[in-house]
């Protein structure tokens, strides 16, 4: 089996290079982003197809989590990402990028330690990471730091991607929304010297308004990073809860994330966009059609 996912991950690479996958500029704008982390549910897959099948507008798919592990190991949630549990997700992930849809990886989020060794021993693990795009042809990394790291590896690991992958490859970060806004957060990054040091080359921030971060119950979580003045909205997706079993607090009902949405892009022309957190049971659909939030939202958005 090892050797049929080794070779499935070749294929798949020559498929999405030729597709071009990876040199999709990144739209501004306006964006619908998914994370897409549970990929199967009481057992069952759950393919992120209808989000393109139902023209729901989504623009960005983030997949994760990607961790880098100890004696240089690299996992997509508990698994490699060549094990055969992967194999219809990535030929599904490859479809929707054929339709213009941006596939991204998400790297590290709650688990600890992918960011202590890209941290510390950036030459072991750095390459990794850069393996995983090549392999997959993926569109972009989000770099979603959640564990204390140094501002000068946080810029080493944006600036390696950049040379390695161009202008047109997407590289966001997940903030909580308090690290926006002059205040802390959970990685211990001075965000406003990093968008100083390095704001050309992030694409947007996928910023974390809930579990106690921030909420979209209302536009003063975003007012707040705006009135910061450091990063533009064109660079802010405002991120939220798909379901309020997905974090203990922060969820808000589709009707009032959809007032919501509309003042904002009323608010801040330019205004970066929304992501959901996550994909397989987004309401009001839920698990058995989680692509209705994504196509709520586009409503929102406008065209």
């Amino acid at each position: 089996m090892r050797r049929l996912s080794i070779a499935l991950g070749a294929v798949l690479v020559v498929l999405f290079s030729l597709l071009g996958g990876a040199n999709a500029n990144a739209a501004t704008g306006k964006r619908v982003i998914l994370y897409y982390q549970t990929q199967y549910n009481n057992g069952q897959y759950v393919s992120p197809l209808g989000l393109t099948s139902h023209k729901t507008g989504t623009t960005d798919v983030i997949v994760g989590a990607v961790h880098l592990d100890a004696n240089s190991v690299v996992h997509l949630n508990d698994d490699p990402p060549t094990a055969a549990k992967y194999t219809q997700m990535w030929t599904d992930l490859h479809a929707m990028q054929k339709q213009g849809v941006h596939v991204l990886a998400m790297v590290g989020g709650a688990a600890q330690g992918s960011f202590q060794r890209l941290d510390t021993d950036f030459a072991t693990y750095y390459p990794l990471l850069r393996d995983l795009v090549r392999t997959y042809g993926l569109s972009g990394v989000d770099l979603d730091v959640e564990e204390s790291m140094s501002l000068a590896g946080l810029e080493r690991v944006i600036g390696a991607l950049r040379a390695d992958f161009g202008a047109g490859f997407i590289v966001t970060l997940a903030p909580v929304a308090t690290e926006l806004s002059g205040g802390g957060g959970l990685s211990g990054v001075d965000y406003d010297r990093l968008y100083r040091d390095k704001g050309s080359e992030i694409s947007w921030f996928n910023a974390q308004l809930y579990c106690g971060w921030g909420s979209l119950a209302n536009t003063s979580s975003y007012d707040r990073i705006m009135s910061h003045g450091v990063v533009p909205a064109s660079k802010v997706v405002a991120g939220t809860l798909t379901n309020p079993a997905n974090c203990g607090s922060g969820y808000v009902s589709m009707t009032t994330l959809k007032s919501t949405i509309k003042k904002l892009v009323a608010k801040y022309p330019g205004f970066g966009g929304v992501d959901g957190w996550e994909y397989f049971n987004s309401l009001p659909g839920g698990t058995s059609a989680p692509w209705q939030w994504a196509a709520n939202v586009r409503s929102a958005l406008g065209s």
